[in-house]
């Protein structure tokens, strides 16, 4: 979007005919004077006669530019501002080793269950870009990867560095990572707050069971969405059930959310596209425009037009024949 500060400087271009008629008169004034001209008609024009209307060209271009330059014309960047929060969310992984088995497929070629979540998890920090989002990964232990942020970029760059082991990924305590999470939406003061728990085993370590953490998080007022993945079918076999469904079946209904299986990336997805239709609330946005002063460029752009007006009427081309 494009507009002018001082619009009423343009009143300024009504000038420039009346300054070229004055140059071509004072040019007129001082050029000798023959009783007849004709004999000069039949003679052929040089290259510097045909470029002779080149300089009333560059002083007309001259003059507009630095008018429009006292115009101030700026370009116009739309921008918003959230101005109540509307959902914080923090995504709670599972480090544990177990997650590095390839058991879901895109385009016919394996990946891990870790690579497969991010993947959706990617997709679905794009789709709220107003809400502020965190995250929370666990095995052994939990460990806070980002807290609550607008600058889902950063908190991309941040997942993308997450690997199995980094957390002593031989057993997984749920109920230790809901609680830092849970901790890390304690002073939020958004109106739906929310845990997204993404596990492919079973609660085998830490301090605190998954109930207590249930009981902690609907005291709160906090919803845990939890979802169990792996499990799927690898040739003739199926892989052995690690995923502890009925704890997270009662986290999810204790914190009046949902419990989701996804056993392939088509349900991860679909997982993940459901809770953000479920996690909708109304916001209300404040819009302003940021402008960007580009008068700097017409001001050159004149000077340049005046300067090479100037050489040219100075050269050969510039002197009267």
């Amino acid at each position: 979007m494009l507009s002018l500060a001082h619009p009423y400087f343009l009143l300024l271009l009504l000038l420039i005919p009346v300054l070229l008629w004055l140059r071509w008169f004072m040019v007129r004034k001082q050029s000798m004077q023959f009783s007849s001209s004709a004999v000069l008609k039949g003679l052929p024009k040089t290259w510097r006669m045909r470029l002779q209307p080149v300089i009333p060209l560059f002083y007309t271009l001259g003059l507009t530019c630095l008018v429009v330059a006292l115009a101030r014309p700026q370009r116009g960047l739309e921008d918003s501002r959230v101005r109540t929060e509307a959902v914080d969310i923090i995504l709670l992984m599972d480090l544990s080793k177990s997650m590095d088995t390839q058991d879901f497929q895109k385009f016919g070629r394996r990946m891990s269950r870790l690579e497969a979540s991010k993947e959706v998890i990617t997709r679905f920090l794009e789709n709220r870009p107003n809400d502020r989002i965190g995250m929370v990964a666990f095995a052994t232990v939990p460990y806070a990867i980002a807290p609550l942020t607008l600058d889902h970029g950063w908190l991309t760059q941040r997942m993308d560095g997450l690997h199995t082991g980094m957390l002593d990924g031989n057993r997984t305590a749920i109920g230790d990572g809901m609680m830092s999470a849970i901790n890390r939406l304690q002073e939020s003061e958004a109106k739906s707050k929310v845990i997204i728990l993404l596990t492919d085993g079973a609660n085998n370590a830490g301090t605190v069971s998954p109930d207590n953490a249930a009981a902690v998080a609907e005291a709160v007022g906090v919803k845990v969405y939890t979802i169990g993945v792996g499990g799927a079918r690898s040739g003739f076999f199926m892989q052995r059930q690690e995923v502890d469904e009925e704890t997270l079946q009662d986290i999810a209904s204790t914190t009046l959310a949902k419990f989701y299986r996804a056993k392939d990336l088509e349900t991860l997805e679909s997982v993940y596209a459901e809770i953000d239709l479920l996690e909708k609330t109304e916001i209300e946005v404040e819009r302003f425009t940021r402008f960007e002063e580009t008068s700097k460029g017409w001001l050159i752009a004149g000077i340049l037009f005046l300067g090479l007006e100037q050489l040219i009427g100075l050269s050969r081309i510039g002197r009267l024949p």
